[in-house]
């Protein structure tokens, strides 16, 4: 896929700038992972020992179980991957347009994925349910957030927290035990073709929605601090980092 290849060029050049992005499955057939905190760095290093792409042994053991008997009655499933970015300086994005909001983008390239249903960043919609002392984040001297339930973007704009998407994918539609349809010429009833179709395919959209995370992130990265050259983009990243340390409270921030 072009926008893969594109993505890891994005990923590339954003690691030039400490900025490290990865992903793994949050869940898969309705098993949800409950992996140990902190998360491994790097983190695809680890999710890749994984058949899924799981970090939690007890949930990938059920995962496959699953996979395995969906294959046996010919049917399919969905999950969720969650795509972290690590080292995403403060202030990518926009709190005044509406089309350069960063979060905004964010939902609108992945939800261009093919079969992927829902996006969102931090607690998403497990924060409509929780009062307002449940979800919004303190800040702290030095302008760090006591957590991260808003997944690293505040208005729009990087806070500079750990950017945390998590992507919802449907099953595949293409099954070996085929759904009811209607017949084209007649109108009437009829049965689909049974196709060949893979299980799942929750694992390797991961990767796709590291692409694309890492292309909206390296747009908006070069959108804020421009120059022609990789040398250039530094002298300009680092001015503005210095920037901001230099605005920070005196002893909040080492």
């Amino acid at each position: 896929m072009a926008r893969v290849a594109c993505g890891a060029i994005c990923k590339k050049l954003l690691r030039e700038f400490s900025i490290d992005i990865g992903s793994h499955v949050a869940e898969l057939g309705g098993v949800i992972a409950k992996p140990q905190a902190p998360f491994p760095s790097p983190l695809n290093e680890a999710a890749d020992r994984s058949p899924v792409r799981c970090l939690d042994p007890d949930a990938e053991r059920e995962m496959v179980a699953r996979i395995d008997a969906a294959k046996a009655t010919g049917d399919t499933l969905g999950g969720i991957v969650e795509v972290i970015a690590l080292g995403v300086p403060v202030g990518l994005g926009s709190h005044v347009s509406w089309d350069a909001k960063l979060d905004g983008r964010l939902a609108q390239a992945l939800m261009s994925i093919p079969a992927v249903k829902g996006v969102e960043l931090g607690l998403g919609f497990e924060a409509a349910r929780r009062k307002g002392s449940e979800v919004h984040d303190e800040i702290l001297p030095g302008f760090s957030r006591a957590t991260n339930r808003a997944g690293g973007t505040e208005g729009g704009m990087t806070t500079g927290e750990p950017l945390v998407v998590r992507v919802a994918m449907k099953p595949i539609s293409t099954l070996m035990s085929p759904l009811k349809t209607v017949d084209l010429k007649t109108g009437g009833p009829a049965q689909a073709q049974s196709e060949r179709s893979d299980v799942t395919a929750v694992p390797a959209m991961g990767v796709i929605a590291e692409a694309m995370l890492a292309i909206v992130v390296t747009g908006a990265l070069l959108e804020k601090f421009g120059g022609d050259a990789l040398s250039e983009l530094k002298r300009n990243v680092d001015g503005y980092l210095a920037q901001v340390r230099a605005r920070t409270p005196r002893g909040a921030a080492s």
